[in-house]
């Protein structure tokens, strides 16, 4: 999961008309500033290429492919499907208020782009939806027709917004709803990781990533369910450059108490098999 740094006023500005309490409001980095220390800069000078500070902070740490958005500072991110077909692959955020014009936009979008992803922000659409909510159905429909994974933030929201919408437990019913889905727990699932450790030994389509978290903060049950019979199930999630760089990432990563074998799983080969790169690499 990485981005190209872009102004946070147009990357944020629909979470933001959510935002309510003063601080956010008026000191705004980005949606969560308050969790995060050292925000990788936003702003560009006019001569830096986005496109190329991302492949050099990639080419620099060894990261060979990286999951983008379409949907944000999409300039960039069709350019670097275009030129770095070999090192991006896209996805596309889905906002169910929108009802069939959502879905013929990500039906377009796929057939364009051939993005091997979907992602839902329960928290950041306005209004809200529920993850188990009517307007997500005919998304998760559309999904496992194109075969491609859905992203769902899950757990307490950090912007300062409600978040029983992300509740885990709501993942529950559209995996019975849905057995074909593959779904992916995003954005931490705290306070309710033993929920998602457990649906997930229920569930064979269920998986977790570890985005937008900081390696030293990642849960302690996730990591021991990675060590143990959840191996193909933990996905690495970066959050460069929306709240962490990769310097930090690394440099924690490297502290993480993973098995050695389950390190290829967790880094890569999960991953590739959800977005269905298995078969290319």
């Amino acid at each position: 999961m990485v981005g190209f740094p872009q102004d946070p006023a147009a990357l944020y500005r629909q979470i933001r008309a959510s935002l309510r309490d003063k601080e956010s409001r008026d000191e705004f980095v980005m949606p969560a500033a308050y969790m995060f220390h050292d925000v990788p800069a936003s702003h560009l000078a006019d001569d830096v290429d986005p496109v190329a500070l991302v492949l050099g902070e990639m080419d620099r740490h060894g990261v060979e492919i990286a999951l983008i958005s379409l949907s944000a500072n999409t300039e960039a991110a069709e350019r670097a499907l275009t030129e770095h077909p070999g090192r991006f692959v896209g996805s596309w955020s889905c906002d169910p208020n929108r009802g069939m014009e959502g879905i013929r936009t990500l039906v377009r979008v796929h057939e364009q782009w051939g993005v091997r992803a979907v992602s839902l922000f329960p928290h950041g659409v306005l209004p809200q939806v529920a993850i188990d909510a009517p307007q997500m159905y005919p998304i998760y429909a559309k999904c496992v027709e194109l075969g491609i994974p859905v992203f769902v933030t899950v757990g307490i929201a950090g912007p300062r917004v409600p978040s029983m919408v992300q509740h885990v437990e709501l993942v529950d019913r559209v995996m019975y709803d849905f057995p074909e889905l593959v779904f992916v727990m995003r954005h931490g699932a705290e306070p309710w990781t033993d929920l998602a450790v457990k649906l997930m030994i229920k569930w064979p389509n269920l998986y977790y990533s570890t985005s937008a978290f900081s390696p030293r903060y990642y849960p302690a049950n996730i990591i021991d369910y990675a060590n143990t019979r959840g191996a193909d199930r933990i996905l690495y999630g970066g959050y460069f450059p929306m709240g962490l760089s990769l310097d930090r990432i690394m440099t924690e990563l490297a502290q993480l108490p993973l098995k050695e074998d389950v390190w290829p799983k967790f880094l890569r080969e999960n991953a590739a098999r959800v977005l269905g790169l298995a078969e290319k690499n």
